[in-house]
């Protein structure tokens, strides 16, 4: 394991560990990364360590803007951790359609977006792992954001409108394991 993907760990751990049941998560979309990339033509440190990190923006000492992905990022680049990941951390799981919702389009493009086959596989690892890290389906996993924040919440609204994009990105990723086919 790469220098790269232990400090990711342990920051991770370090920020988020404290917070219980989104360290279940956080811990699940890590491991299921390194799984991912060990079996793709993408990166694997990379991948990891940007899942690693995806939702450190949650921890209290870091939440600025209030976007977690926006935060986190900021996080990040201020802590000198490699443009890569702090793009994927930063464009996760379709937040450019929650910066929208937030008004915060101009900060998210403080950060630049990652390749497609990264953010498609970040989005796979986050959206395929529920809240206490098992795998689950997407489209349960789109359903269980919406309950627990309820129905007019922005990040409801924000899934309502990513989950067209969200289903896309992991059908692909799906597409891509099957066939073996990579282009990263």
């Amino acid at each position: 394991m790469s220098e790269v993907l232990n400090a990711a760990r342990a920051e991770a751990r370090r920020l988020i560990e404290p917070l219980g049941r989104r360290w279940q998560h956080l811990a699940a979309v890590g491991r299921k990364a390194e799984s991912l990339g060990s079996d793709s033509s993408l990166d694997t440190d990379l991948l990891a360590a940007a899942c690693w990190l995806h939702d450190i923006g949650y921890a209290p000492e870091l939440v600025d803007t209030g976007m977690h992905a926006i935060d986190g990022a900021r996080y990040l680049r201020r802590t000198g951790w490699d443009e890569r990941i702090v793009s994927m951390v930063a464009h996760h799981s379709c937040a450019v359609l929650e910066a929208e919702e937030r008004g915060l389009g101009a900060e998210l493009e403080e950060f630049t977006r990652p390749p497609g086959e990264y953010e498609d596989a970040v989005c796979f690892c986050d959206m395929t792992t529920g809240p206490d890290g098992a795998t689950v389906d997407a489209h349960d996993r789109l359903d269980e954001i919406e309950v627990r924040y309820g129905p007019d919440h922005l990040v409801t609204r924000f899934i309502r409108r990513a989950r067209p994009e969200i289903l896309s990105a992991v059908s692909r990723v799906d597409d891509r394991r099957t066939s073996g086919v990579w282009s990263a």
